[in-house]
């Protein structure tokens, strides 16, 4: 039998369509509004699902924890969720889109009260800081606590980066410097639109440089400076690693090997090298003949004519001369 993800993983009727929708998909009741919420049922299915990841079904879980990803960064991004609800069939009565601040929504939580608020806002001014840093540093709520409300004043998705894997295919098209430089970490690609995480409202340069270097446009999340830094080094660190391992077998492969020293009449000599060697050939012939002769001539006959017969001497240079010559001609002279 089949596996049914939806069904065996995540306990999605089989009554409800494949694809099932975003709400289906992430256990929430339809139109549920509260990004709190919707984070969480994220957050415990990406739990539940990555105890298939190192398994049997290692691919089937990847694809289903990228859809939960995707799913949970479209309904909470106001702008999208309203697009897909509309879709679905809900209808809005016109209203102003009042964001809360990061004030407004650390007091609403009860994590700061009005009065720290107002401190944080004058530490700020101070020092020259963000408000997310303020209370950050007044220790006042933690750096993701306060990114996600910094995240809901921008009216944009907050994400955390340990619950998300980076596309390795795009990380491959933003070198490590770039990301580092600007704070942004590209994720994967969603409906043709590149999701980058950013610790803050990105540039217009850093926009159009992702968009260049990947080809198509860019979508916004945001998560902390620290959390970004971690992933930049954590998941380049693995790019490479990988990309050193891959080509470390096709430079073993590709490796040229040890140069012989081509010997004399090899191929590799140059004309010059040939003509010259072919010379020293022929002046050491000569010497084949003429020494054996010399030695006949003039040493031999007074040092062995007492003990050996008179003929002696007249032969020794028809025996050595041949073999000189042949061993010259086959040294210079032979092609090899």
């Amino acid at each position: 039998m089949a596996l049914d993800v939806y069904k065996d993983w995540l306990g999605i009727s089989e009554e409800i369509p494949r694809p099932p929708d975003l709400y289906s998909l992430l256990r929430l009741s339809r139109f549920e509004d509260e990004a709190d919420k919707i984070r969480a049922h994220y957050k415990k299915l990406n739990a539940h699902v990555r105890k298939y990841a190192t398994g049997t079904y290692q691919l089937e879980s990847q694809e289903l924890l990228n859809e939960l990803a995707k799913g949970m960064l479209c309904l909470t991004d106001p702008e999208r969720k309203r697009e897909y609800d509309e879709g679905l069939g809900r209808t809005f009565e016109d209203e102003d889109d009042v964001r809360p601040t990061i004030s407004q929504t650390l007091v609403r939580r009860g994590i700061a009260t009005r009065e720290q608020m107002t401190e944080a806002k004058d530490f700020a001014e101070k020092r020259g800081l963000s408000i997310r840093d303020a209370v950050v540093q007044m220790k006042l709520t933690d750096a993701e606590t306060a990114t996600e409300a910094l995240a809901g004043e921008l009216g944009l998705p907050y994400v955390d980066l340990e619950q998300l894997i980076p596309d390795d295919s795009i990380l491959a098209k933003v070198p490590r410097n770039v990301a580092r430089r600007n704070s942004v970490l590209p994720l994967f690609v969603d409906d043709d639109m590149l999701l980058v995480a950013c610790v803050d409202e990105p540039t217009h340069e850093i926009e159009d440089e992702l968009r260049l270097r990947v080809g198509v446009s860019m979508r916004r999340v945001i998560a902390s400076p620290l959390a970004i830094n971690q992933a930049i080094a954590k998941y380049y660190a693995g790019l490479e690693a990988g990309a050193s391992d891959k080509a470390e077998p096709e430079a073993k492969k590709t490796k040229e090997p040890r140069k012989k020293t081509p010997r004399a009449g090899e191929a590799g000599e140059d004309f010059a090298e040939t003509h010259q060697r072919k010379q020293l050939g022929i002046i050491l012939m000569c010497w084949s003949i003429a020494l054996p002769v010399v030695l006949d001539i003039w040493v031999v006959p007074g040092t062995v004519t007492r003990i050996m017969p008179a003929w002696f001497p007249y032969v020794v240079s028809p025996l050595v001369s041949p073999v000189a010559l042949f061993l010259v001609w086959s040294r210079f002279f032979r092609k090899r």
